[in-house]
């Protein structure tokens, strides 16, 4: 069971990440890889112009190709590329020689891989900015709103809710920061040929590299990165914090929901057929809890976030590639690298939704800590909340 099934997709395949890692943006990324090779080999004087317009007019309509057929076909061959690449040919019989020229399948498969991550991290990183907006908003409207901090789940030295919020804005904040750099300054074409030497191309090799680069809108490596894997291990770190930024805030806010405590609820959902709001109904909860405002949205973040750590280890553990050429080290990165970034991206948009849906009780806050018999002045943390602002440029 993926986490894009019809049963779980809901819940664990929220916004726009899942779609943009799923079989059709790969199979058109990889379209994208072959069309870009053979318009740069054209451009070397490599290729006939003729056959790369050709390979250029196939590559632009992915509806021809069957995927799930290539993926079927991918047993015999061990990756979906030379399936890919057959059908290609079939597409432009007389340009078949021309397809796929002096490239090896994981040269298409990784910088397809690349441009998947680099579309699939744009709605990802919208939801996590949205996220420290939200927070931001939070710690300016809250600034005074006493509360009880806790420590170890027990009542220690009065906070504000402001703080509370503002601390949640800087891992939200550090975690889009470095994903975004990932996504500036790590996400590079692959291109070397069977073994990394870019042979097939001679001279030429080192401008095939850069025109790639260009033309697909990636960074261009000093060296084909067949077996040197650390691109891969930094987009599943930057991902794996991400995640857990969020689980933080997540977290959080499913205790301050408990009943015992209650210091904040979750808004009702979308109306109901005909605009009518059921009172005091969860968001996306069912009929029998609907009263209770359960976190729903919250709980989800979490449960997606969950899968993320585990899913990290499996990449940071694929990362070591025989010589210039793995045997399984390279096919063991494909699912947890699209399953990391679907729960990355789900946990996100829950978290976006639970945020947008939040109502805060400052006077249960208020009575939750006059009755801890804890004194102190949580006003005093108002510095530190301006501090923030200012650092994380929210003010």
């Amino acid at each position: 069971m993926g986490p894009t099934s019809s049963l779980f997709g809901e819940v664990l395949a929220r916004g726009e990440v899942a779609a943009a890692v799923g079989d059709d943006a790969w199979l058109t990324a990889m379209l994208q890889v072959e069309a870009a090779l053979a318009d740069v080999q054209a451009f070397t004087g490599l290729l006939e112009q003729a056959a790369a317009d050709a390979i250029g007019a196939a590559c632009a309509r992915p509806e021809a190709f069957d995927a799930a057929a290539i993926g079927r076909a991918a047993a015999g061959s061990g990756d979906p590329v030379e399936p890919l690449v057959e059908a290609l040919r079939r597409a432009v019989p007389e340009h078949a020689a021309a397809v796929h020229r002096g490239a090896a399948s994981q040269d298409v498969i990784d910088t397809a891989g690349m441009l998947v991550a680099a579309r699939a991290l744009r709605p990802l990183l919208a939801d996590l900015g949205a996220c420290a907006e939200l927070t931001a908003r939070l710690a300016r409207e809250h600034r005074d709103t006493a509360m009880t901090g806790r420590t170890l789940l027990r009542p220690a030295a009065p906070t504000t809710f402001g703080l509370k919020a503002a601390g949640w804005l800087g891992g939200l904040d550090a975690a889009r920061r470095r994903l975004d750099q990932v996504r500036a300054d790590r996400l590079a074409v692959q291109f070397g040929g069977a073994a990394g030497t870019l042979a097939p191309f001679g001279d030429a090799g080192p401008d095939v590299l850069e025109g790639l680069a260009t033309v697909l809108g990636l960074r261009e490596p000093a060296l084909p990165w067949h077996t040197e894997r650390t691109r891969i291990a930094d987009l599943a770190g930057a991902l794996g914090c991400a995640a857990g930024a969020v689980a933080k805030v997540a977290r959080d806010l499913t205790l301050l929901a408990q009943h015992e405590v209650d210091e904040i609820s979750g808004a009702p959902a979308d109306p109901q057929p005909g605009g009518a709001r059921p009172n005091g109904s969860a968001a996306g909860g069912a009929p029998a809890t609907a009263h209770r405002r359960d976190p729903i949205a919250a709980v989800c973040a979490l449960g997606c976030a969950a899968s993320a750590p585990g899913l990290v280890a499996n990449l940071l553990a694929a990362m070591a590639h025989e010589h210039e050429g793995a045997a399984g080290a390279w096919h063991a990165e494909w699912r947890p690298l699209r399953e990391l970034l679907v729960a990355t991206g789900s946990a996100a948009s829950w978290l976006r939704a639970a945020l947008e849906r939040l109502l805060v009780h400052p006077d249960v806050m208020r009575g939750n800590l006059s009755r801890s018999g804890i004194t102190g002045d949580p006003h005093a943390v108002g510095p530190l909340i301006d501090r923030a602002l200012d650092a994380y440029g929210k003010r």
